[in-house]
């Protein structure tokens, strides 16, 4: 397996855990209250500015310890040295990440327009998120390993 390949499956694996541990932790935080009270609007809005810092800051951690782990795994380090095809992957891989995200924002402005609550709205907002992360991660897993 090459490096750019086990660095998508570490961004797999930390896209799940941090998302799956987040979501454990705070959803039985939620306010029981009016669907459509402060309350839940602030909730909600905290939740997402959280998960924001929170992500970065453990992915910046995760990359550090993939980098420090796979050096001495296989003698090998990054050059961070990226040709024309590491840069079509990752334009590919984008595209497919952002193509997921706007399918989830459509589906959550659906749930807006069906008199859903805006419970529901936000939870198919992080789904979309999380879904078009793992999304990016896992093309640019396939096309590294399978071709473009």
């Amino acid at each position: 397996m090459s490096y750019q390949e086990r660095r998508a499956v570490v961004g797999i694996l930390g896209t799940v855990l941090i998302s799956g541990g987040y979501l454990a932790y705070m959803l039985p935080r939620q306010p029981v209250a009016d669907a459509y009270s402060p309350e839940i609007f602030r909730f909600w809005g905290t939740f997402f500015l959280i998960l924001i810092g929170v992500s970065i800051i453990v992915r910046i951690l995760i990359t550090i310890v993939f980098s420090i782990l796979n050096a001495i795994a296989t003698r090998e380090r990054d050059t961070g040295l990226t040709d024309e095809r590491d840069k079509l992957i990752e334009l590919k891989a984008s595209r497919n990440g952002f193509y997921m995200f706007v399918a989830g924002f459509v589906l959550a402005m659906i749930a807006v327009v069906m008199d859903m609550p805006p419970s529901t709205m936000f939870m198919i907002l992080m789904i979309g998120g999380v879904a078009s992360e793992l999304v990016s991660d896992m093309s640019e897993f396939w096309f590294y390993r399978w071709g473009i």
